[in-house]
């Protein structure tokens, strides 16, 4: 009875619903289909994304998983979706929030898009208003668009990033990830390892000679190391290097 039964948060038993088999593999063939053309022309703005966040949510209401002899809805998503099953969660939550939205303005805005608006509207609820978001999910650049998105939610500022490749040896591997580690405990674990990379640069670029050095990325790393620190240290800090005149 795994995955048939379940408890509320008063401890009622929810029996599962009848399972109507015709419809669940009808929709299981249709989730195969849409999975199967995803792959086969691996695009990002697809015309399917709509269709299959539909088909898993009615999939998990109706427990139409029962149908492929698995235990539960995870373990139908972790067969349908080996890579990672955050996309199949993205795709419910864009058909359960989205709703106002026409599914031909989700089509052309992207799946990607979309998933950020679904955040959203499941902030907003019924003040959610849809149609100046898609307008800017229309017109803006994707990682443009993420960070108004990030900027509604939080009210932080979020800068463009980037993503750095780079080989290093094995033998080069323990002195990089002392130094990192280091400088998290110097400036907190809650630092990612970006901002710590760019502190232990800062530090090397102070030792440097400035003469032949970029002052004003020097500075900035600085600035940044500051404005980092809890309030009582950024002031002791700064009172230490006062230049008297």
């Amino acid at each position: 009875m795994i995955g048939l039964t379940g408890l509320t948060t008063n401890g009622r038993v929810l029996v599962a619903p009848k399972l109507n088999r015709r419809r669940a593999v009808w929709v299981l063939s249709k989730i195969d289909e849409i999975l199967a053309w995803e792959k086969a022309t691996d695009r990002e703005r697809d015309s399917k994304f709509v269709e299959l966040g539909r088909y898993l949510c009615e999939v998990r209401a109706g427990q139409y998983w029962r149908v492929d002899n698995v235990r539960s809805f995870d373990e139908f998503l972790e067969r349908k979706f080996p890579e990672s099953r955050r996309k199949a969660y993205y795709l419910m939550a864009i058909h359960e929030h989205l709703t106002p939205v026409r599914k031909r303005e989700l089509e052309q805005i992207g799946w990607t898009k979309a998933r950020e608006l679904a955040k959203v509207a499941r902030r907003d609820r019924q003040g959610f208003d849809c149609a100046p978001w898609v307008q800017k999910a229309s017109t803006m650049p994707r990682e443009e668009f993420k960070r108004a998105v990030d900027h509604y939610l939080t009210g932080k500022e979020t800068e463009p990033w980037e993503i750095l490749y780079f080989k290093a040896y094995k033998s080069q591997l323990p002195v990089i990830e002392q130094a990192l580690e280091t400088a998290a405990l110097m400036l907190g674990s809650d630092k990612s390892r970006g901002y710590c990379l760019e502190m232990i640069c800062a530090d090397f670029l102070a030792g440097a000679s400035l003469d032949i050095g970029n002052q004003e990325t020097l500075v900035s790393a600085l600035t940044r190391l500051v404005l980092g620190l809890p309030m009582s240290q950024r002031e002791q800090l700064l009172e230490s290097v006062q230049v008297v005149p």
